[in-house]
C-alpha cells in the first residue's frame, strides 16, 4: 500500500479505441453496472465501446459517452477492490467522470450531461470550425508571443513541461506550425473534430450553462480538482455549475493540477480510463510519484 494520498485521474477525449472496456465489463461486476446504466439511458453504448470502429468512436457524440462509461467503470472496479481515492481529477471529458465518482453529480445525471456536452461541442465545432495542435519543446512565454500574431489562436491545454496544445482557425494552422518550428519547437497536428477548450466553443459553453442550471449538484465526498482553476471544486452550487460550463471553452490546466495534487500529499496516481496518456504526462511532470494504470491494479488484485 502506498504512503501518502491516492488520486484517481480520469482519461479524456483522444484515449478512445475499438474494444475499450470489454474485458473490464466482463471481469468486474461494479464496472458492468456502469455499462448497464449507460445502456439504459443511451441504448447501444456498451456495444459501441466493444465493437465500434475507430471512425465511429472518433465522432464526438459517440466518443464522450463511451469514454465517460469506461472511465467511471474503471474507477468503480478499482474501488470495489477496496482501494479508496483520497482525491480526483479528470482531463477535459474525464472531469465529468471524476465529478460523478465523487458524488458531485449523480451518475445518471452525469451521463446524460455528457451526452448533451458532446452534442453541444460537436455542433459548435461544425458552426465554428477550428484546428488543434500540440507544441513540443517550447516555453510558454515564447509560444504566447507567437500566438499573439494570430487573432484566433490561443493555448488551450497545458499538459506537462514542454507540451502545450493550441487551438486556432484551420487557415492559421500551417502558419503557426511554421512559426513554432522557426523558433526551435515542434508542432504536431491533432486529429480532433473541433477546437476544444477555446473561444470556438463559447456557444457550447453557453448551452451547457443553461442545461446544468437544471441538474442537481451535491457537495463532494473527496476533493475534485477543476481543469479551469487547478484547484478543488468548492461546495457552492453556483461555482460547481459555472466551472462545468466554463471548462468547455477555457484552457485545461493539467500540469498545475497535478503539481497542486502532489503538493497536497498525493504519492500515487491511478489512471482510470482508456489509454495511458495521463500516466505519461504525470511522469513528465514529476518523476518521483508512483503512477499505475487501472489494468495493472486489477491484474494485481488490488495489491498496490
Amino acid at each position: 500500500m502506498s504512503d501518502g494520498k491516492i488520486a484517481f485521474v480520469f482519461s479524456g477525449q483522444g484515449a478512445q479505441c475499438p474494444g475499450m472496456g470489454k474485458a473490464l465489463c466482463e471481469t468486474s461486476e461494479a464496472a458492468a453496472a456502469v455499462f448497464a446504466m449507460a445502456d439504459r439511458i443511451r441504448p447501444g453504448t456498451s456495444q459501441q465501446c466493444f465493437q465500434g470502429t475507430k471512425e465511429e468512436l472518433d465522432i464526438t457524440i459517440n466518443t464522450q459517452p463511451c469514454l465517460f462509461t469506461v472511465d467511471l467503470a474503471a474507477a468503480k472496479a478499482v474501488q470495489a477492490l477496496g482501494i479508496k481515492a483520497d482525491l480526483a481529477a479528470g482531463f477535459s471529458l474525464g472531469e465529468i467522470a471524476a465529478l460523478a465518482f465523487a458524488g458531485i453529480l449523480g451518475e445518471e445525471n452525469a451521463f446524460q450531461l455528457v451526452c448533451k456536452r458532446a452534442e453541444f461541442m460537436q455542433d459548435a465545432a461544425v458552426r465554428n470550425p477550428g484546428a488543434m495542435g500540440a507544441v513540443l519543446g517550447m516555453e510558454e512565454e515564447k509560444l504566447e508571443t507567437i500566438l499573439g500574431s494570430f487573432e484566433s489562436a490561443q493555448a488551450v491545454n497545458f499538459n506537462c513541461p514542454g507540451q502545450i496544445v493550441v487551438a486556432a482557425r484551420e487557415g492559421d494552422s500551417d502558419a503557426i506550425a511554421t512559426a513554432v518550428k522557426e523558433n526551435g519547437g515542434k508542432f504536431r497536428r491533432l486529429a480532433v473534430s473541433g477546437a476544444f477548450h477555446s473561444h470556438f466553443m463559447e456557444d457550447a459553453s453557453s448551452k451547457m450553462r443553461e442545461y446544468i442550471s437544471h441538474v442537481p449538484v451535491n457537495p463532494s465526498f473527496i476533493p475534485v480538482y477543476a481543469n479551469r482553476t487547478a484547484e478543488p471544486y468548492g461546495d457552492a452550487e453556483i461555482e460547481i455549475r459555472s466551472l462545468i460550463a466554463e471548462q468547455i471553452c477555457n484552457a485545461v490546466q493539467w500540469q498545475k493540477t497535478i503539481e497542486h495534487m502532489i503538493r497536497n500529499g498525493t504519492s500515487l496516481f491511478i489512471e482510470t480510463g482508456e489509454g495511458k496518456v495521463l500516466s505519461g504526462l504525470i511522469r513528465k511532470i514529476n518523476k518521483e510519484v508512483r503512477v499505475l494504470h487501472y489494468t495493472e491494479v486489477l491484474a494485481n488484485g488490488g495489491n498496490i
